[in-house]
């Protein structure tokens, strides 16, 4: 059980390992933990511990609030409803120096998912391929050119996992299943941006 001491605690933790010379690498941080007291507060907590990559965990999914905590220096935002594997993959991504989000809560849209886990309605006239980011748009291309993972890695210059995020990513957005189903349905948006 959480005191309301323990956000403080974490913030205060954090620096005593650091001038212990433990660093910490990647602090994952529930949004709801007691004491936590919005953006501000990771603000702090970010500016108190610049080596520490901070990524917010929270069961609610608030647009909005993912672009602030970017915005104030957090390394990713992850969703309590997001699969394990998106997890881990987002936690790779991180590790790897990227940032992560997912691309549904950067559309620009004010749309939320609250802790119910209810969707938020998708407008019919929003394209998916204005969800993706401007790398997974690269990695899309490059699948269209049926190279595989460790060959985009070394092209874009990424890690092979931090790749696999990105496809990751690209199958969500695209809802598909796998690279031909990504390809497939990217074809005509690619013939018409490239």
């Amino acid at each position: 059980m959480f005191s309301a001491d323990d956000a403080l605690a974490t913030r205060a933790c954090l620096a005593e390992r650091a001038n212990a010379g433990a660093p910490v690498n990647v602090a994952l941080v529930d949004w709801h933990m007691p004491g936590v007291d919005g953006v501000a507060w990771f603000e702090r907590l970010i500016a108190d511990n610049p080596s520490t990559r901070v990524v917010v965990m929270s069961g609610a999914e608030d647009a909005a609030r993912v672009r602030e905590l970017l915005a104030v220096g957090a390394a990713g935002f992850i969703p309590k409803t997001d699969s394990a594997a998106v997890i881990v993959q987002a936690m790779r991504l991180v590790l790897a120096g990227g940032t992560y989000a997912p691309a549904r809560l950067l559309s620009g849209d004010n749309d939320s998912r609250a802790d119910d886990g209810a969707a938020p309605a998708k407008r019919a006239s929003d394209p998916p391929f204005n969800n993706l980011t401007g790398r997974q748009l690269e990695v899309l291309r490059l699948l269209a050119r049926g190279m595989p993972n460790k060959l985009i890695a070394r092209e874009l210059g990424l890690s092979e996992g931090t790749v696999k995020v990105h496809v990751l990513a690209i199958f969500r957005t695209l809802n598909v299943n796998n690279r031909t189903e990504a390809v497939v349905a990217a074809s005509a948006f690619l013939a018409e941006h490239d």
